[in-house]
């Protein structure tokens, strides 16, 4: 139900951010209550609709309803919060004397037009008795600001004198369409009540809804009275058209990368934070990223939970298994009905679908995820090919040559091109067996490549206190930095780095060596790996230069080698002694030391990361004779 998951700290996390920033401008102070919070009186729908954002990630438009038996009044019940009901501060005329007063004159046959104001409960009292047709029927209606009858719909009395009933219903405007509508699925309508009870058809305003019929001659006492106006009245109140449904706007905050690392650990999850540091870098410098490694290394779960945690709700992630039998784009994006050409059928996985929400104008400051599971079960040249072409062209997807839009199986209209929003994440993980297939060059060089490892240390860790992970210390906590983190990935304005830096200085060294392998890097893969270097910068300054050095060689030119004993052992001798200090025998002491090794924290080692790699390629190239950087 809504407002379950509201805790008191989210209640105080909306208070605060009130004290702040003020009421948001889609709501107005409260008419009828008050909510009572360390001593000082709040109104209950804002506050109420922000801790909901701080509780859930989801914003919820200002038209829920407020008061008596209602989710909103039952949360702060819940949490122990004082509603005070508000003193009235308008004329204070009651329903038992507008109704009485409104009869008397009802009943003559003076029916010319004439109209009366009063206030009301913050309502004005309007009453007409007709336009000098004694057939028309008089009524009485309650118009909360800006007092017109232009929203449609409102309380009224409407006295039908053939029957001699008065009527409190959900009146419909005649002249206006209504633009708002209330929850009056239980009600009947007037005609269908006249019809029930043989009185013919009603002169006028069938169409309005029943709240409650008095006789006339039999009126109720004033408690019972004012008491229905009170409550048709206090539903009213709590209504916003159409116009006004402005999903409340809680400012975007700053990505901050250590509150995921923290909902991490809260959920069980065991990653190390350079590995998420490595992983939202490489998201924000491309929106393509391949986690390849050891099976049941937590890729996908890794995947899944930054979705997962800075998305608003579940629509923005979606995870696909990838098809062994998947040999075109079919899966992804789907097809046109052989049978009739005016249907697109969207495949049933939601990847198409997830496309075409992101695409969309109102959801370009919300991040999508596309987390491709197992994605080498299938050649990904095949099934994946319009994606990588589109990722560099900046192409779009031609999904059909229809000039109009299609109709999709499931009612969802699919134009004839879309493009890659910069709001679209694709994450692919990789496993390595005898029922996968390698990537291809072209693939590895368009994403980041990260390599998932567990040594002793992290199993140990682990086993002392094995847990379920629980997915829902995640849920959409982050959401309030999904607009900072689209900005963070779109941003391409970086500072210029130095020719004679150590990066481009190295990157010429590794260029070098790996031309003789066929496995060179072009000017993509150059420019790819600076944005990466300085995304590394953003999301942490604390990180060493060489460490950025390390994550750019491991991620983005290590991934292309592969090939026999002959070749590349050669090879990852001389990028190995780039990875050392001079005074180093990288042969001795790494590439044929039968030892366990010590990479990180060793002295003599520059790129850890990097290193313990080629170690692992040139070990697995001499007992097997073939080496890749994808590995089982």
């Amino acid at each position: 139900m809504l407002f379950d998951e509201v805790s008191l700290e989210h209640i105080n996390k909306a208070v605060d951010h009130l004290n702040k920033k003020g009421l948001p401008d889609e709501f107005s102070t409260s008419k009828f209550y008050d909510v009572k919070i360390d001593g000082v009186l709040y109104p209950p729908k804002p506050i109420m609709a922000i801790a909901n954002y701080y509780a859930t990630g989801k914003t919820v438009g200002n038209y829920f309803s407020g008061g008596k038996n209602t989710p909103c009044f039952a949360a702060y019940k819940r949490l122990g919060i004082e509603i005070v009901t508000k003193p009235d501060h308008i004329d204070s005329s009651k329903a038992f004397e507008i109704v009485h007063q409104f009869l008397e004159q009802a009943k003559t046959d003076n029916l010319k037009t004439k109209h009366y104001l009063k206030f009301y409960k913050n309502t004005k009292v309007k009453v007409s008795f007709g336009q000098g047709n004694t057939a028309k029927i008089p009524w009485i209606s309650f118009l909360k600001e800006p007092f017109t009858t232009s929203d449609g719909i409102y309380p009224v009395y409407l006295f039908y004198k053939s029957i001699n009933k008065l009527i409190l219903a959900y009146g419909r405007s005649e002249t206006n369409k209504p633009i708002i509508e209330w929850n009056i699925h239980n009600s009947k309508s007037i005609s269908e009540y006249f019809k029930e009870n043989n009185y013919g058809t009603p002169d006028r305003y069938g169409d309005s809804h029943i709240f409650k019929v008095y006789e006339v001659n039999n009126l109720p006492d004033e408690k019972e009275l004012n008491h229905d106006l009170d409550e048709i009245i206090e539903k009213y109140s709590q209504i916003e058209t159409k116009e006004s449904k402005i999903e409340i706007s809680i400012q975007s905050e700053e990505f901050d990368l250590k509150l995921f690392e923290e909902s991490c650990k809260s959920s069980g999850l065991n990653y190390k934070p350079e590995l998420i540091t490595r992983y939202i870098a490489s998201l924000a410098t491309k929106p393509f990223v391949l986690l390849s490694g050891l099976s049941g290394s937590g890729k996908t779960k890794l995947a899944q939970a930054f979705a997962q945690w800075i998305s608003e709700d579940n629509t923005q992630y979606c995870i696909v298994p990838v098809g062994a039998d998947w040999t075109n784009r079919e899966p992804l994006l789907g097809y046109i009905n052989a049978l009739n050409n005016e249907e697109y059928i969207l495949p049933e996985n939601g990847a198409l679908k997830l496309l075409l929400k992101a695409n969309k104008e109102e959801n370009a400051n919300r991040p999508y995820f596309l987390i491709l599971d197992e994605m080498n079960l299938s050649h990904v040249e095949r099934y994946f090919a319009d994606f990588l072409s589109v990722m560099e062209s900046k192409a779009k997807f031609k999904l059909h040559s229809s000039e109009t839009s299609l109709i999709g199986n499931n009612g969802i209209k699919v134009e004839k091109e879309y493009s890659w929003p910069k709001n679209l994440f694709i994450i692919g993980t990789v496993n390595i067996d005898e029922t996968t297939y390698m990537f291809s060059p072209k693939v590895l060089d368009r994403a980041n490549v990260i390599e998932f490892r567990v040594d002793k240390d992290d199993i140990a860790d682990f086993l002392k206190t094995p847990k379920e992970i629980d997915f829902t210390t995640l849920n959409y906590s982050g959401a309030v930095m999904g607009e900072s983190f689209i900005n963070l990935a779109s941003n391409k304005d970086f500072p210029s780095i130095d020719t004679d830096s150590p990066l481009n200085t190295n990157l010429i060294r590794f260029f070098e060596e790996l031309k003789k392998t066929g496995a060179e890097f072009g000017y993509r893969t150059a420019t790819e790996i600076h944005r990466l270097y300085n995304q590394l910068t953003v999301l942490d300054s604390s990180i060493k230069e060489t460490t950025k050095i390390d994550v750019a060689i491991m991620q983005k030119l290590l991934p292309k080698l592969h090939g026999s004993r002959r070749k590349l052992c050669p090879i990852l001798e001389v990028l190995a002694s780039f990875c050392v200090t001079e005074r180093t025998d990288v042969s001795k002491d790494f590439l044929n030391n039968k030892e366990t090794v010590v990479f990180k924290g060793n002295v003599n080692v520059i790129y850890p990361l990097s290193l313990e790699k080629i170690t692992r390629m040139y070990k697995g190239a001499i007992d097997n004779g073939f080496a890749s950087y994808a590995e089982a």
